[in-house]
C-alpha cells in the first residue's frame, strides 16, 4: 500500500500551466523562508486553494447588478485553474 506522500509525488509529474504555476508559487511564497517549499507542503494547501478559486468563480458568475464587472471568460479562467490544480 502506498503512503499519502508517495501518492502525491506520483501525481506531480505533469507540469502546470504558467497561470496555475503562478498560483502555486504565490501560495508557497506565503510560508516563512525556513520552510521547504516542496510538493509535500503544496499537497497540504491544494484543496483550500482550489476551494477558494471555485468560490471566487461562483461569486463572480452570480453577481446580479447593473455594474457587472466580470465576464464569463473571467469565471471560466478561475474554474480552469481550479480544475488543473485539483487534478495535478
Amino acid at each position: 500500500m502506498l503512503s499519502l506522500m508517495e501518492v502525491y509525488s506520483m501525481t506531480d509529474t505533469i507540469p502546470l500551466s504558467p497561470t496555475a504555476q503562478a498560483v502555486r508559487d504565490a501560495v508557497l511564497a506565503t510560508y516563512a523562508d525556513n520552510i521547504p517549499k516542496d510538493d509535500n507542503l503544496w499537497a497540504l494547501d491544494r484543496a483550500s486553494v482550489v476551494a477558494a478559486l471555485r468560490a471566487a468563480a461562483d461569486q463572480m458568475s452570480s453577481h446580479h447588478s447593473k455594474s457587472f464587472l466580470y465576464s464569463i471568460a473571467d469565471v471560466l479562467k478561475l474554474q480552469t485553474i481550479a480544475d488543473e490544480l485539483e487534478t495535478q
